[in-house]
């Protein structure tokens, strides 16, 4: 069995840095080098105040130990690849804008680029890991091009490893996985490489919780978790409507659900709906695949999961504008939250952005805060949301703004559209004092404590929460 002593991740974003950063500080035998070709990228790894470009926490306290002594972050690639026993791919796999499988489809073009840079560049055998999230067989294609493009004492065998990382929480999450996954061709050099990797993760992964399984079965794996947990948040959402029409309250309807063992209390927390880079992406991935296999009613299926979610982000800032006396034109609406959830700096598919072009359209004036997210990120953001908008419109529209209380100011309404714990130690009633009257607060993330506002004079209105008696 081949003994891994160097390993290259190609990607230095949100999942290959944090990975990767863990595998150097928990085996400092292995020198552990991160491969990017964003300059930019790669010296906000190298900051010497650790002004990391991803906010996780727990990660600067990772990078910090292992820096400079086994963990190095390059832009030159060839030299990674060169040197490394074991590559990781990394790169990033949005889903495709255009050309076949528009909307639905993974681009895979950054794993291509990646693939035919090490068939290019390796001069000896190695062991190739899929990191990012693929469709399923996405090795075959990787091993074609390895194959086709390879000098004459390299050899290559590919394996699937993917992340089950949750932000907010992955540092934990890879110090003590549910499972690590890896998966192979069940050839014989298919499971020595396996094997390699396996000896990698048991240095602090205890062994019964590194799976093995086959190459195929780990790439559909990872887009089967994500669809099954985003499947589980629809759900609770779509009782959530059915709450508010009934004056049932979803939080304890969910409550009372998940105490059923076999169904468990995680991911029924009613929200304004799911966002990040995984959720919808690999649903849509999930959802072309079922089509191009002929498999019409499982895509039918799938994508109800994401209907439902976009569904979901539509209601609640119709019902923005349904309680603000049907017209928000002109009127001040403070955004708290930016992220697409607490304890990260992710915008990506975040269901704040949705309600802000919504809100935009409507002639609001907006007002965002969020602790985490840099205004160039916001910017871009909606920007991208509104392609048809100038820049300069919008940001006569919205502002950006350093605290919750300076959003609130001389607002009509405060929408919570991120689960931030500092949201709920607001000073609510200096906001209430700063706000026009009446003062109106719609709680997307089931995070203050609604009678309480009320005492303070808000109206409040609370996602999945019927006003019937």
């Amino acid at each position: 069995m081949p003994r891994v002593k160097q390993i290259c991740c190609i990607g230095a974003g949100y999942v290959g840095g944090p990975t990767c950063a863990v595998i150097a500080l928990k085996c400092p035998h292995i020198r552990v080098t991160i491969v990017d070709l964003n300059q930019a990228r790669i010296d906000a790894w190298n900051s010497p105040d650790f002004n990391l470009p991803i906010y996780e926490p727990g990660l600067e306290d990772v990078v910090r130990q292992a820096r400079g002594r086994n963990l190095f972050f390059s832009t030159d690639v060839d030299k990674g690849i060169r040197d490394a026993d074991l590559i990781f791919v990394s790169v990033n796999t949005p889903t495709k804008k255009s050309g076949v499988g528009a909307g639905f489809a993974a681009d895979l073009n950054y794993v291509e680029l990646a693939t035919r840079r090490i068939a290019a560049t390796a001069t000896s055998s190695k062991i190739v890991v899929e990191k990012s999230t693929v469709p399923c067989r996405t090795a075959e294609s990787m091993r074609t091009i390895l194959d086709a493009n390879s000098k004459p004492n390299a050899r290559f065998d590919i394996l699937s490893n993917p992340e089950f990382l949750a932000e907010g929480t992955a540092i934990d999450d890879l110090f003590a996985p549910d499972r690590v996954l890896i998966g192979s061709l069940q050839t014989q050099e298919g499971k020595e490489a396996c094997a390699a990797l396996s000896e990698v993760y048991q240095n602090w992964v205890p062994k019964e919780r590194i799976l093995t399984v086959g190459l195929w079965s780990s790439e559909l794996s990872k887009l089967a978790a994500n669809a099954m947990l985003a499947q589980r948040i629809s759900s609770v959402n779509a009782l959530s409507a059915i709450c508010e029409a009934t004056g049932a309250n979803i939080a304890e309807v969910a409550h009372s659900i998940g105490q059923d063992s076999r169904i468990g209390p995680k991911f029924l927390r009613a929200s304004v709906g799911f966002g990040g880079s995984c959720f919808q992406k690999d649903i849509l991935n999930l959802v072309y695949l079922s089509e191009s296999l002929n498999l019409k009613e499982v895509a039918e299926y799938w994508k109800q999961v994401v209907t439902m979610n976009e569904y979901q982000k539509r209601r609640f800032s119709k019902r923005v504008v349904d309680t603000l006396f049907n017209t928000i034109t002109g009127k001040r609406i403070a955004v708290l939250g930016f992220a697409f959830k607490a304890d990260t700096g992710d915008t990506r598919e975040s269901a704040a952005i949705t309600l802000i072009r919504d809100f935009q359209q409507e002639r609001a004036l907006v007002n965002i805060y969020d602790p985490q997210v840099e205004s160039n990120q916001i910017w871009a953001d909606l920007n991208e949301a509104s392609p048809d908008v100038p820049l300069d419109t919008i940001q006569r529209q919205v502002s950006i703004c350093s605290s919750a209380l300076e959003a609130c100011k001389n607002a009509e309404a405060v929408v919570i559209a991120t689960e931030w714990a500092e949201f709920k130690t607001i000073d609510w009633q200096a906001v209430y004092a700063g706000m026009n009257k009446p003062a109106f607060v719609f709680d997307g993330r089931l995070l203050v404590d609604a009678d309480k506002l009320r005492s303070i004079g808000f109206k409040v209105t609370v996602i999945g929460r019927g006003e019937r008696l």
